[in-house]
């Protein structure tokens, strides 16, 4: 599990690896990840939009960014939890995964959360995310 807190909005991710969806033979592998974003804050916020920094295992980057997260925007009040699965295919064994999510208060006020690094790795090899 990764976790990262931002303006207490913590965002924890639990990746795995999907052995049924990849094909090593033909340099697919794909991962899901969970994650769940909790508003330890003590205002409403509202997730607008997402970026994603995607590295895989020769170094090759992609950046994904979009509104809301799997068709949802979702809204937060004090105390709340949100969480989803999603999931990234790589053309190789690994690969690292870092972003962030753009919020808005009720103020109107927008602001960027972290999303923690973590690692895409075949079960039985892991490497360490700096």
């Amino acid at each position: 599990m990764y976790s990262a807190v931002t303006r207490n909005i913590e965002v924890q991710v639990r990746p795995f690896y999907l052995e049924d969806r990849s094909d090593p033979s033909e340099n697919r592998y794909v991962w899901g990840y969970q994650i769940t974003i909790d508003n330890q804050s003590d205002e409403f916020v509202q997730l607008l939009s997402r970026y994603w920094h995607i590295t895989d295992g020769t170094g090759r980057v992609e950046e994904v960014s979009g509104p809301g997260v799997v068709g949802d925007q979702p809204e937060l009040n004090p105390g709340d939890s949100y969480q989803y699965t999603s999931g990234c295919p790589l053309s190789t064994p690994s690969g690292i995964m870092v972003g962030r999510y753009t919020m808005r208060n009720k103020r109107g006020e927008t602001f960027d959360i972290a999303i923690p690094a973590f690692s895409l790795d075949l079960p039985g090899t892991r490497r360490t995310v700096n």
